[in-house]
């Protein structure tokens, strides 16, 4: 029998009537560094000081060739002056979408401190060495798990994964599992980065850096 309509009509007016009211400090241009990455790692230093859940994830949005948009969760491995990286399996749909067309869109959001980072910008594999550098890394059952996953490809049920698993766990018993030819590293050349930081009565702050020849130039954006 269907539902009727008016059941879904109190928990969407319960969604409509949450409010927050941010209260952290200014984020003024005049104390931003010149440099975003500077920024990036104070605020990712605070995130993890102050102990919150999986501090690292951010969404990855991406866009096939087709321009059809897709976004899921990752975690971020490194972040230096080349750029932004995570890991993840070429053929998944991500890296299928990200080898049609390789620009990409990042946000990490840290509820507890009311901030958020948006990072744009164009995507390349990083080398074989790096990737294998992290593979070594991982603890082993990713390692296996790694190999057994046909990421983002339509399996029969959890049987059949776990299967594979346990084939793959047979296969490098007693040996070390090297990473697969079709996982690996990509990174984000950051072409923007934007900072926001939740402020009273909506009135954010945000701080947008793009990258200029030689360096980067900022300003405030309207929130």
């Amino acid at each position: 029998m269907p539902i009727p309509a008016k059941c879904f009509t109190l928990p969407l007016m319960k969604l409509a009537k949450i409010r927050h009211d941010y209260r952290c400090p200014p984020l003024a241009e005049r104390s931003a560094p010149a440099d975003p990455l500077v920024l990036f790692r104070r605020w990712m230093r605070a995130a993890l000081r102050a102990g919150l859940h999986e501090p690292t994830a951010m969404a990855l949005a991406t866009a096939d060739g087709r321009g059809r948009p897709a976004v899921r969760f990752v975690l971020l491995k490194e972040a230096d002056a080349r750029g932004f990286t995570f890991f993840t399996n070429y053929e998944s749909a991500k890296g299928r979408a990200l080898a049609a067309n390789p620009h990409a869109a990042l946000t990490l959001w840290w509820p507890g401190l009311e901030r958020q980072v948006r990072i744009e910008g164009r995507v390349a594999r990083v080398a074989a060495a790096e990737s294998d550098a992290y593979f070594a890394l991982r603890p082993r059952g990713a390692r296996l798990g790694a190999w057994a996953s046909p990421q983002s490809r339509r399996v029969v049920d959890r049987a059949a994964l776990e299967r594979r698993l346990e084939h793959v766990e047979a296969h490098y018993e007693g040996r070390e599992v090297p990473r697969p030819a079709n996982w690996g590293g990509y990174r984000i050349s950051a072409a923007s980065i934007e900072f926001w930081q939740g402020r009273p009565d909506r009135v954010h702050d945000r701080l947008f850096y793009r990258r200029a020849r030689g360096g980067w130039t900022h300003h405030r954006l309207a929130p």
